[in-house]
């Protein structure tokens, strides 16, 4: 192993996995490295999904998930977890991404080792650190330990720089999770077996527009998610489209869209789907309504708008840039926007051919090149 540099890889959701399996890729090929992957399991089969299609067998999976945990416990468990398998690996570099408990507490426990860390999508801010909650505070946290900021774009690094973070550790890379979208879109065109499963709700919808729709934030658990699926039914008042949402796994999303949304013959509410069903997803919709922040990113790539039901976005470049709008969770406001977008034709074309501003596919190796340097 002499003179490779040897990186410990640390996640633990789904998100994470999307955006880190093409740096894994790149690192494991890449003869500069000896590459090592942790997994906490924060989420587990919905993890589990995206390390079997990307063919990522972890060096270390401590399976943390628990039911109703809390973000205390999760916490202690990540830092004593993570701290245990740096001090087995003693790597040089310790890699997180994003904004999740995980990615905070590997940041904090490298640190606690004086493991230089490398923060993947750094530098995204909402300016509130109740929206997202706790993600804000969460990357604010790992952007004061990081040593190396791969920032996915200029706004990004310039809010890295308003906070005096040193201008020589950071760095524009774009965003790997266009470099695993362009991955997965070729997967299944070589296989179309891998998103087969919607083929019955593609032809239940023959003829319709399709609508995505993904709501999950913790911060719109109650009044935003009554909102949200109340803003779905009235857009399934309309004879011409067809909404599909994949129906996240936390009680307090089931519960409301069970209950609000199971009678409609329009509506489909589905199981979570694993990476390649969720591409296809994308790419059968006419637009998408989210509350992620990746959906912000993926569905441009494919040219699809998007309405951000938040109140707040840490990814202002597709607001800027013409790919997204943000319409918070009011009812009224969903529906009027998503109208608009499916009767005029000129205003769905501005925002389905603006420049996705979230990267080129090319990502992971401008990291693994930093990382090496």
């Amino acid at each position: 192993m002499s003179g490779r540099k040897r990186t410990l890889t640390v996640f633990g959701t789904r998100p994470e996995a999307i955006k880190l399996f093409p740096l894994v890729h790149a690192l494991e090929a890449d003869r500069r490295f000896d590459s090592r992957v942790c997994v906490s399991a924060q989420h587990r089969g919905m993890l589990d999904q995206v390390l079997q299609i990307a063919g990522i067998a972890p060096d270390h999976d401590l399976d943390l998930m628990q039911p109703d945990q809390t973000l205390d416990g999760l916490t202690a468990a990540l830092l004593i977890g993570l701290g245990r398998v740096m001090d087995e690996e003693r790597p040089d570099w310790v890699v997180v991404q994003g904004d999740t408990a995980t990615a905070m507490a590997g940041a904090l426990a490298a640190y606690y080792r004086k493991i230089p860390v490398c923060h993947v999508e750094a530098g995204l801010r909402s300016g509130n650190i109740h929206h997202p909650w706790p993600e804000e505070v969460n990357r604010k946290i790992i952007g004061t330990i990081a040593a190396l900021h791969c920032a996915p774009t200029e706004t990004s690094a310039a809010a890295l720089r308003r906070e005096n973070v040193d201008p020589a550790t950071i760095h524009v890379t774009g965003n790997t999770v266009i470099d695993a979208l362009h991955w997965i879109v070729v997967r299944v065109e070589a296989d179309p077996g891998l998103a087969a499963g919607l083929a019955d709700i593609e032809a239940r919808f023959a003829g319709k527009r399709i609508i995505g729709v993904t709501s999950h934030r913790r911060e719109n658990f109650g009044e935003g998610m009554e909102g949200i699926a109340g803003a779905i039914r009235r857009l399934a008042a309309r004879g011409d489209v067809a909404l599909v949402l994949p129906v996240h796994l936390n009680p307090n999303v089931r519960k409301v869209m069970n209950e609000r949304l199971a009678d409609l013959d329009n509506v489909a509410l589905i199981e979570p789907l694993d990476y390649p069903h969720f591409a296809r997803l994308i790419a059968i919709s006419t637009l998408m309504l989210t509350d992620s922040g990746g959906v912000q990113e993926e569905a441009p790539a494919l040219g699809k708008p998007v309405l951000v039901m938040r109140e707040t976005t840490e990814r202002p470049e597709g607001v800027e840039a013409g790919t997204a709008k943000l319409v918070g969770t009011d009812a009224d406001r969903i529906v009027a926007e998503a109208e608009r977008l499916l009767d005029d034709e000129a205003a769905y074309t501005a925002m389905a051919r603006a420049h996705n501003p979230f990267g080129d596919g090319r990502s992971a190796a401008r990291i693994a090149d930093l990382l090496a340097s």
